[in-house]
């Protein structure tokens, strides 16, 4: 719009005597920038929601709702002694669930069972393209990290668990993709 045009407008409208600076600018979105523009490219990128993960107080009757009742494609039984776990996976297309049972005595997961006899979500895990600078980066912004190192997890693949005090109440664990 040429500056004539406002002015015409400006006459019509009965606000002549505004100057064209005092009108509201209207911005413009550009279709070529990305509209994240003014946010500091981070060195490692979230993936996709690996698995959400279930404890379980019985892992034989866990498997056979999801396989035998609800048709679901289950994994075997894998223990994962330095976690503590057993575990089975549930295929579902878009993502897993992971069906978590106490290993030993020490198992975190035997913790979470006695505060909740029947069970329920224990954790999410969301893939990063790069774990190595993530835990740098969370270490940077205060996120509280649950072991020093990362530890390979039960797809063979580093993993770091998030402290849920720092991620609003959810126990995170990111998995190298």
């Amino acid at each position: 719009m040429t500056a004539k045009m406002a002015s015409s407008l400006l006459k019509v409208a009965g606000l002549a005597r505004c100057a064209w600076h005092s009108l509201p600018s209207v911005r413009a979105v550009s279709l070529t920038a990305p509209l994240g523009q003014g946010v500091p490219q981070s060195l490692w990128k979230l993936g996709r929601l690996n698995h959400v993960a279930i404890a379980v107080p019985d892992l034989e009757k866990a498997t056979a709702l999801y396989r035998d009742v609800l048709g679901a494609q289950v994994s075997a039984t894998v223990p994962l002694p330095e976690h503590g776990v057993y575990t089975v996976f549930v295929e579902l297309g878009n993502t897993k669930l992971e069906l978590l049972h106490p290993l030993g005595e020490k198992s975190p997961i035997a913790g979470f069972l006695q505060k909740n006899k029947s069970g329920g979500m224990h954790h999410i895990c969301i893939e990063v393209d790069d774990i190595n600078a993530a835990i740098v980066d969370l270490k940077e912004k205060k996120i509280r990290l649950l072991s020093p190192e990362p530890r390979i997890g039960a797809h063979g693949k580093p993993v770091m668990f998030l402290h849920p005090k720092d991620c609003d109440g959810v126990l995170v664990e990111i998995e190298q993709a």
